[in-house]
């Protein structure tokens, strides 16, 4: 598989566990995943070590800062040979122009995405923040803007992507957390799909974590889902 379209979160708070799942894996079938909380436990060099075993790193950090200190960590994100890496829309169009600047003229630069709503925000958390309108809405607003601030794509809900899909067509890249195949359970992610329906609402890239962390068997599940998105 040229262009897996799985990306294993590796929801591990040890460097060790990270490295013996991704043993079991195979970088040809999916790409890894290195949140905060591993990235915290074991830095870079979990990042360069997997870059070696030919895995793509997708980098979630979800920088959300002044515009020079988010340029300056995509700089060094890019020099370790990241995948992916994103930065939350809600940091504003001067900010991720200046992500997508910090990145724009290396050979193989690493594609930008930004966070419009976590997956485990409703519309009742929105407004507790002082948002209004539906967690839709500020979905479609805020990719709107990363778009218009030349970034690769976003991180989106299943539920949001046919509408992302249809209003900006092919070549805007929607990654997609919150996947569950059928038989699993929702966890604390609110807005969910399996990876049929996600693939089916125009999703190009499925974030999926404890389905294939925690199965007994990780490489059967990863084919399994590998399968469901073929068919």
């Amino acid at each position: 598989m040229s262009d897996p379209r799985v990306i294993v979160a590796l929801d591990f708070a040890r460097e060790e566990d990270a490295l013996a799942l991704a043993r079991q894996l195979d970088p040809q079938l999916c790409r890894l995943k290195i949140g905060k909380e591993l990235y915290t436990a074991s830095g870079a060099s979990l990042v360069e070590g997997l870059i070696a075993q030919g895995y793509q790193v997708f980098l979630d950090l979800k920088y959300h800062d002044i515009p020079n200190t988010v340029a300056a960590a995509c700089r060094v994100a890019a020099d370790l040979g990241v995948w992916m890496l994103n930065v939350h829309a809600l940091g504003g169009r001067a900010m991720m122009e200046a992500a997508r600047d910090a990145v724009a003229r290396r050979r193989d630069r690493p594609r930008v995405v930004a966070v419009t709503l976590l997956t485990s925000m409703h519309d009742a958390d929105l407004v507790d923040v002082g948002i209004g309108g539906s967690a839709r809405d500020e979905v479609l607003r805020l990719a709107r803007l990363a778009r218009e601030c030349g970034l690769d794509g976003v991180v989106c809900s299943a539920q949001e992507a046919a509408a992302l899909r249809q209003t900006f067509g092919p070549g805007f890249w929607l990654v997609t957390p919150g996947i569950r195949p059928a038989e699993s359970t929702a966890d604390d992610q609110q807005r969910i799909a399996t990876p049929r329906e996600a693939v089916a609402n125009g999703a190009d890239y499925l974030v999926i974590g404890r389905p294939i962390v925690r199965a007994t068997d990780p490489l059967a599940a990863l084919h399994r889902i590998n399968d469901e998105i073929a068919r």
